[in-house]
């Protein structure tokens, strides 16, 4: 399938899309100003599978509501990247290199008031006087607006940081987050690290407030948290992780720039960073951890059980409430228990459900001897998914990936693995990041359902596919939801069986058990943030049903208590990309293309699951229509 006009290349029978221009792909000053860039936002974004038939000329109608509709995704963009601008950088706008976000009381409110005035706009566009492509632009547009003015109104931000996220843990990855390349570049590296003071600062005054209302972080997720902190308090500036810019610098830089640029970035370390963190580290334990709250569930925040309504419709895109995801759960849990003790039967172990994970659990051959063989295995799992993906898909992306070890420094709080985005202009591939921490929980039959979630073709294959859909806006290509991205990743998991992975019973094994973990988490999740249970119980049940290592289960949980909501999209996604799927090999039979079916998902970005279900209904209509005999012929075969 065709994106209407984007260049594309064929490699091995499957088509890659090209990387649009870089005028076009970039960010500048003149790019994303409404006024000065309407040729540009006025594009109609092709969304693959929701085309309206060819039209005649627009009336003026549709030219006014496309104009407003476009003038107003471009004024939104324009404030995402005057207050985000790390994710400027991230995205290839270079304008706000040198800053860091201003994340005040003050500056969140301002960014309330800009949210809901747009949104005004954007309701006020009538939605039948747009074509189907800009209403479905709209509708997410919307939701996406809403999704923000309701955790701004709720004061989420008095709470900035998660027990595995938050500006302390991702500030030392600078370096590997930013262009380095050029004096310009070293000296917008150093004003970050200068302004590092300020921004932990405004930190901990959104924390303190939120001491004083009632919104902090659970107690339990806080033991150990200094070690997330500690190893950035250096006496030498040397021994820093942000010290590494300046001892990789471009051959072509002269010696006198790299001597005065690394005594610059010595003497920010020195004054701002390391003394900064002090300051973070002397909050948290002598205020912050003193007064975090006892109780676990978001229901015992301030209005916590009406915001945790709002997360569960946040993170499905569901009109469902906290009880029916729970039951969903429940059902799950016991269709795949069934299929794992299938699988027990099979390789003919003696004993129950328990002692085979107990086994698992325990027997050295499930597990890796050291962090070089763990990186190998993984890296011959993709390097096989690889040269599979043209079975699967038609359209895969240009932008590569590579695979990183998680930071010693926040290892031993974080899951087994997580991806990076790509740089969207391209100068950074994107990244799996492999826990190395503890390898005995880190069982080998895990690593191919892990790998084809993180990488490919999971994480990576589709949010780089997706920045690369140069025809849709850029909130589209950079912004979506996450019910669409982990329904995704979990759903290519199983896409391993249809190309020879998962030979071993224990790594099927292994791939149903991460299955279970999403499952579970359906029932935990609003179990302890609205049916009351305490974290013990949640941690027992995952012990029960899942062969995740205890210390897996446990670094979930916490991760579930301080993360409300965000658990539920996984299944929710992966359950609904299932069903569409086999809506579509029902109706069309022998007609049904898997690789077909996959640019029906993929070539819209990511979307509500409302907008997805739309997406597969059109796909089936059309191929369906492609057929039917003479379909399509308008006169006689004379």
């Amino acid at each position: 399938m065709v994106i209407a006009g984007q260049e594309t290349t064929k490699r091995n029978g499957a088509r890659r899309v090209a990387r649009p221009d870089h005028h076009h792909f970039r960010l500048g000053h003149t790019m994303y100003k409404p006024l000065l860039s309407l040729l540009a936002l006025l594009t109609i974004p092709s969304l693959a599978v929701a085309q309206a038939p060819t039209a005649k000329p627009a009336e003026k109608p549709i030219q006014d509501a496309v104009l407003k509709l476009h003038t107003l995704f471009g004024e939104a963009w324009e404030q995402d990247m005057q207050a985000s601008p790390m994710f400027a950088t991230q995205v290839g706008d270079n304008r706000f290199n040198h800053r860091l976000a201003r994340i005040s009381e003050a500056e969140q409110l301002v960014r309330l008031k800009q949210r809901e005035q747009i949104l005004a706009r954007a309701k006020a566009i009538p939605r039948e006087e747009l074509l189907r492509q800009d209403q479905i632009n709209r509708e997410i547009f919307i939701q996406l607006l809403e999704n923000e003015i309701n955790e701004l109104n709720s004061e989420s931000y008095l709470i900035p940081i998660t027990n595995r996220e938050g500006f302390h843990i991702s500030f030392p990855e600078l370096a590997k987050q930013v262009p380095l390349k050029t004096v310009a570049d070293y000296e917008n590296y150093v004003a970050r690290l200068n302004d590092f003071g300020r921004y932990a600062d405004e930190h901990i005054a959104l924390m303190r407030e939120g001491i004083k209302r009632g919104f902090t972080l659970p107690s339990v997720v806080l033991e150990g948290y200094d070690e997330t902190i500690r190893p950035h308090i250096v006496e030498r500036p040397e021994d820093s992780l942000l010290f590494s810019a300046f001892t990789t610098f471009p051959k072509s830089m002269a010696q006198s720039q790299q001597k005065r640029l690394t005594a610059k970035g010595r003497k920010a370390i020195q004054d701002q960073v390391s003394p900064a963190y002090q300051r973070f580290l002397d909050f948290m334990v002598g205020e912050y951890i003193p007064s975090a709250r006892g109780s676990i569930g978001a229901s015992a925040l301030p209005n916590g059980r009406q915001f945790y309504r709002s997360r569960v419709k946040k993170y499905t895109t569901l009109d469902v409430t906290p009880e029916q995801v729970h039951q969903t759960g429940l059902r799950e849990v016991a269709r795949i228990k069934t299929e794992m003790l299938a699988i027990i039967k099979k390789v003919g172990f003696d004993g129950d459900f328990h002692a085979f994970v107990k086994h698992l659990r325990s027997s050295p051959k499930f597990y890796a001897k050291t962090p070089e063989q763990l990186k190998k295995e993984i890296a011959y799992v993709l390097k096989r998914m690889d040269g599979e993906l043209p079975r699967l898909f038609k359209t895969l992306p240009r932008t590569p990936y590579g695979i990183r070890e998680v930071p010693s420094y926040i290892a031993p709080k974080t899951t087994a693995a997580y991806y990076s985005i790509p740089a969207g202009d391209g100068s950074q591939a994107g990244f799996y990041y492999i826990n190395t921490f503890n390898l005995k929980s880190r069982p080998l039959y895990q690593i191919e359902a892990l790998s084809l979630h993180e990488a490919v073709p999971g994480h990576h294959l589709q949010l780089a596919l997706q920045q690369e859909l140069g025809e849709l806006p850029m909130f589209r290509r950079f912004a979506g939801f996450t019910v669409f991205v982990e329904g995704w990743a979990l759903y290519s998991e199983r896409l391993g069986l249809e190309v020879g992975f998962y030979t071993d019973p224990y790594s099927d094994f292994g791939r149903l058990s991460y299955e279970m973990w999403r499952a579970c988490r359906l029932v935990v999740d609003p179990g302890m943030h609205y049916l009351g249970w305490s974290r013990q119980q949640a941690i027992a049940f995952m012990a029960d049903n899942t062969a995740l290592s205890e210390h897996n289960i446990v670094a979930e949980v916490d991760r579930y208590i301080a993360w409300p909501g965000q658990a539920l999209a996984y299944k929710t996604g992966e359950m609904r990309i299932r069903q569409l799927r086999t809506k579509a090999e029902r109706q069309l039979g022998a007609a049904f293309d898997i690789r077909e079916f996959h640019d029906a998902v993929l070539l819209s970005g990511s979307v509500p699951l409302s907008v997805l279900e739309e997406n597969i209904d059109a796909f089936i209509e059309r191929v369906a229509a492609e057929q039917t005999p003479d379909a399509g012929k308008t006169g006689s075969d004379n």
